[in-house]
C-alpha cells in the first residue's frame, strides 16, 4: 500500500478555504522545500491536512516534480475527502502515515459529527479519560 503523509493546513482557517483550494483546478500544487526521502513510495498515497490539531480531511498525492527555484511541488488530485477526525499534535514539515494509522474515509453524506475538537481531544487523552 502506498505511504502517505500529513500537513498543516496553514492559512486555510476552515475546511470550505481548504476544499475551495484544492478543488480550484485539474490538479493542486503545494510547493515545498525538500521532497520526502520516500517520494516513490507516496505516489497513490494521500496527504492528509491537519486543521485545529486534528486530520480532518486528505487528498490523493499524484506525485512529485521540481521547481526551477530548487523546490518541489507535491502533485495533488482535485478532491477534498473527508476522513474522521483524528487528533493530530502540530508540527512543521509533513510526517509519514501509513495505512493503519490513517483515519477511515467518512462515507456520502456522513458528518463529522460531534466529534471532540483536536486540542480537548489532545487534553482528555493525557487524562486518560478518552
Amino acid at each position: 500500500m502506498p505511504l502517505s503523509m500529513t500537513k498543516i493546513a496553514y492559512r486555510s482557517g476552515s475546511i470550505d478555504n481548504l476544499r475551495a483550494w484544492v478543488e480550484a483546478g485539474e490538479e493542486a500544487h503545494m510547493r515545498t522545500r525538500y521532497r520526502p526521502t520516500r517520494h516513490a513510495e507516496m505516489i497513490g498515497g494521500s496527504l492528509y491536512w491537519i486543521l485545529d490539531h486534528a486530520i480532518v480531511a486528505r487528498s490523493e498525492i499524484l506525485g512529485f516534480a521540481e521547481r526551477p527555484d530548487g523546490h518541489w511541488t507535491i502533485r495533488l488530485a482535485p478532491k477534498l475527502i473527508l476522513v474522521q477526525p483524528k487528533h493530530k499534535r502540530a508540527h512543521q514539515g509533513w510526517r509519514y502515515l501509513t495505512e493503519r494509522q490513517a483515519p477511515r474515509d467518512l462515507e456520502e453524506g456522513e458528518e463529522p459529527g460531534d466529534a471532540i475538537p483536536g486540542r480537548l481531544a489532545g487534553r482528555l487523552t493525557k487524562l486518560g479519560l478518552i
